[in-house]
């Protein structure tokens, strides 16, 4: 899914390191300013989602307490900090968004997604983690969520979620059940 609109070609319009307008698109994805010669090319930002299932088998969800999507179901996560790994960003995320400590994490899967932030498209790869904690009863909506709920991945709304990777994401969840 592209948004024509949003998309870095159609907004960014001067050069980051020179200021100059002359800075054309020079493909779908990069720019050449005519004046200073920087090259700048747009690639996907990493971002990490965990899936925590409790006893019942109920995957942890959460509110979205802010724009974009402000009131939609998401997978608890977020952008991974510079200069940190995925497994890192997850273990933050998790405290700073439930302030609880997770365990175990293990790969389970990636998919790309476009996050439109202020009338601009930032292009992800969503890193998803299977993680276990021993605390969930201990769990508190912080940052930028006001609350989370569990359901069975097969019984949530996907209309509910905003991004076509968490979709994917649980998709997958579902399909290979009992197999991680």
């Amino acid at each position: 899914m592209v948004n024509n609109l949003t998309h870095p070609v159609n907004v960014l319009k001067f050069c980051p390191r020179c200021g100059s307008a002359n800075f054309p698109a020079t493909g779908s994805r990069s720019f050449k300013c005519q004046d200073c010669a920087f090259n700048y090319f747009v690639n996907a930002s990493a971002a990490v989602a965990v899936l925590l299932l409790n006893e019942k088998d109920e995957l942890l969800f959460t509110r979205r307490a802010i724009e974009p999507h402000f009131g939609k179901l998401d997978l608890p996560g977020g952008f991974i900090d510079l200069m940190e790994t995925a497994e890192q960003a997850a273990i933050r995320e998790i405290q700073e968004e439930l302030g609880i400590e997770i365990h175990s994490l293990k790969y389970f899967c990636s998919y790309p997604n476009e996050y439109i932030f202020s009338g601009f498209s930032v292009y992800t790869l969503d890193l998803a983690f299977l993680a276990k904690t021993e605390n969930l009863h201990q769990m508190t909506a912080m940052d930028d969520i006001s609350s989370f709920e569990f359901y069975k991945p097969e019984e949530v709304d996907l209309e509910e979620l905003p991004s076509i990777s968490m979709k994917n994401i649980i998709k997958e969840l579902i399909d290979r059940e009992g197999t991680y």
